[in-house]
């Protein structure tokens, strides 16, 4: 058996478990025997996955759920092969059970043909759909679900104590999670799911991709105050809510009004 190596009592996160980087952050949750985990990461990767986790002791048949974050390929793709070996129930947002239980590759990120990325994205079938404010009970500890809209509209956190999930929320540089019409993405509710993090008594942030860190506040803010800026630049396609330059060419096609005008009244 292997020594385990929680990051705080009743988490264990798995790259860092193992020394090296598997993919995503993949945390497996317990107290006493019981256990759940949340994300699993790409299909490839799930025989490692599980055959560290009877390495480090937890039984198989304990395993009370598989959790997501959200239905991004990156985090859920293992998921059936994962149900398979351990027999545990799938938990999701309700708005991601269609693609998880369809297979939508395009909302998942599966299928990105501009980029080469072809993906298989397995079905799965989800028991149990979780809402903000839901409690997931391990053992004698509670898990309080949050949902945090943004990145994608079932992107998920999840409060552990002092702890916080966070999901593809925010991440130690600053960086959220892509921002993409394809998969949901919305930049307001980005903003209030930000907001409601940094307004809380949080003390870590536990995201699913990179180190774990102290919450932040200054990062937090800078970070909010980049994503309003985000709401009127082209940059962020239809996610973006309103583009003030279209506004002030309407002005300017009315008025007739020449370039080098433009750049004299500037």
């Amino acid at each position: 058996m292997l020594e385990r190596r929680p990051l705080f009592p009743g988490v264990i996160e798995i790259n860092h478990q193992a020394g090296w980087r598997i993919g995503c952050s993949v945390y497996l949750l317990y107290d006493e025997n019981d256990w759940v985990l949340i994300d699993i990461g790409y299909e490839e990767n799930v025989d490692e996955i599980i055959e560290l986790i009877r390495q480090i002791d937890f039984p198989i048949s304990q395993c009370r759920g598989l959790i997501a974050t959200h239905a991004d390929v990156d985090h859920i793709q293992g998921l059936a092969k994962a149900k398979s070996l351990l027999k545990a129930p799938v938990l999701a947002h309700p708005k991601a059970v269609e693609s998880l239980e369809t297979g939508d590759r395009i909302k998942t990120f599966a299928e990105i043909s501009a980029q080469n990325v072809h993906l298989e994205m397995p079905t799965i079938k989800v028991e149990k759909a979780i809402h903000d404010g839901d409690i997931i009970t391990i053992g004698k500890r509670k898990l309080e679900v949050w949902h945090t809209p943004g990145h994608t509209d079932s992107q998920l956190a999840f409060r552990f104590g002092n702890l916080l999930l966070s999901g593809d929320n925010i991440y130690r540089d600053g960086s959220v999670g892509a921002i993409d019409a394809h998969h949901g993405s919305d930049i307001p509710s980005f903003i209030s799911s930000l907001e409601r993090i940094a307004a809380s008594d949080i003390e870590w942030l536990l995201p699913s991709h990179g180190p774990v860190f102290q919450k932040n506040n200054e990062l937090l803010t800078s970070t909010i105050d980049r994503l309003k800026g985000y709401l009127t630049l082209a940059d962020f396609g239809t996610c973006a809510t309103h583009w003030p330059l279209m506004d002030d060419w309407d002005k300017e096609l009315a008025e007739g009004r020449l370039p080098s005008e433009r750049t004299q009244t500037a």
